[in-house]
């Protein structure tokens, strides 16, 4: 493991080159939170209640919103307004993964207008490092501060093909790019796979597919608990359905914030 993964994150608060991992390090010391809740749900008004019960609990909510049935401009206001209300960032899973003038435009443009409302977006280096380029580039030339990427280094799917030289790249292009790249989405803390390290790199590492309860389903999700995932080197836990299909999810949603600040106590001490 890193030794950054040993530090607090207040202390990578002060020391992190990327503003908006900046703010997210400090939001999580401040909610005693590193709780990234994927709410996967078809309908806006189901989309902003779960965000509206659940804010206060979470440091980062995370949108697949072209799988929203009735997007509108609603949709965009009412996540800019929770987010501002409960104090968290929002990320948008839209996992980009094309040539980087094609990629500008979904990410800029477009009806979803991604750029305008979401925090943190991700993306895979399947098309080379020009797509890096290209959404670091709007994000430069933009005029909305606290933009950040990550990308997908490791899937947690069974028989991912994420694994080994492409997550190796994407490690390796993620290092090009450290003013506007704030990690990965990754299984664990991939420090493995960085042949030298410096003082001033901190890569932010968010683990999906974390679940208290389950280990996995039919379509071949494979699940971690807080607790693993935590030793294993994760700063944030993207938790979905052991969290949102729960009979009470506020209950739920509490028990997973407390399962990830008592792992990441434990690994800071």
């Amino acid at each position: 493991m890193s030794s950054k993964s040993r530090l607090s994150f207040a202390k990578r608060a002060e020391q992190h080159r990327n503003p908006l991992a900046r703010h997210l390090f400090a939001l999580a010391e401040k909610k005693q939170s590193n709780v990234v809740l994927s709410a996967d749900l078809t309908t806006t008004n189901d989309l902003l209640d779960l965000a509206d019960r659940l804010g206060p609990y979470i440091v980062v909510l995370k949108t697949h919103i072209d799988i929203l049935s009735d997007f509108n401009d609603d949709t965009i206001a009412g996540l800019t307004e929770l987010s501002k209300k409960h104090d968290f960032l929002i990320f948008e899973d839209r996992k980009f993964v094309d040539i980087g003038n094609t990629v500008q435009k979904q990410y800029k443009g477009g009806v979803l207008r991604i750029h305008d409302w979401a925090h943190i977006v991700n993306l895979s280096v399947l098309a080379g490092p020009g797509i890096v380029h290209a959404l670091e580039e709007t994000i430069k030339n933009g005029d909305i501060s606290e933009r950040g990427l990550l990308i997908l280094a490791e899937m947690t799917s069974k028989g991912s093909l994420a694994t080994g030289s492409y997550t190796k790249a994407s490690i390796d292009i993620a290092r090009m790019y450290p003013e506007t790249v704030m990690g990965w989405v990754a299984t664990r803390e991939l420090s493995q796979f960085v042949d030298s390290k410096t003082d001033d790199e901190d890569f932010v590492v968010f683990t999906t597919g974390v679940n208290i309860s389950s280990q996995g389903d039919t379509f071949g999700q494979q699940y971690q608990t807080p607790t693993t995932a935590m030793a294993g080197g994760s700063d944030f836990l993207i938790a979905g359905r052991g969290i949102y299909a729960a009979a009470d999810p506020v209950a739920a949603v509490q028990e997973y914030r407390k399962a990830g600040w008592d792992a990441y106590k434990a690994r800071i001490e």
